[in-house]
């Protein structure tokens, strides 16, 4: 099964589990400038909320990238929300991209809010989210 790492981060929170992401299934984690450049049965994508809602890179991304997509398996990091991956499945919905129901989603330092996230139990979490998808 093939896949691909890319998420947005702006506070490095996201970052920190893509990474983690990426070194349990053995490619590279970037950002979401990178475009995919073949088809992936599986894309781990990472996103936040800033304003109530996901970046609009992330939206842009689907709909650049959407025909070498699979399946999508969010990752997210907020502060307060549970999980961006209901805002990421409509963007999906409405560029015919699939998503996974299985997610994985960890608190965010935000200003001092959740300061110690995520952490490396967070991390160590992600990393078998990770796996379990891709098994």
């Amino acid at each position: 099964m093939t896949c691909a790492v890319r998420y947005f981060s702006r506070t490095g929170n996201t970052k920190k589990v893509a990474e983690a992401i990426s070194a349990a299934v053995g490619v590279p984690a970037e950002t979401t400038e990178s475009p995919l450049t073949e088809k992936v049965d599986v894309l781990f994508l990472g996103s936040a909320v800033y304003a109530a809602g996901v970046d609009a890179a992330i939206q842009e991304f689907i709909k650049a990238n959407a025909d070498h997509i699979g399946a999508i398996a969010n990752f997210s990091t907020t502060a307060l929300l549970t999980s961006t991956w209901p805002q990421v499945k409509k963007i999906a919905d409405a560029n015919g991209v699939k998503m996974l129901e299985k997610e994985f989603h960890c608190k965010g330092k935000f200003t001092a809010i959740h300061s110690s996230r995520p952490n490396e139990k967070d991390l160590a979490e992600a990393a078998a989210f990770a796996e379990a998808v891709l098994s």
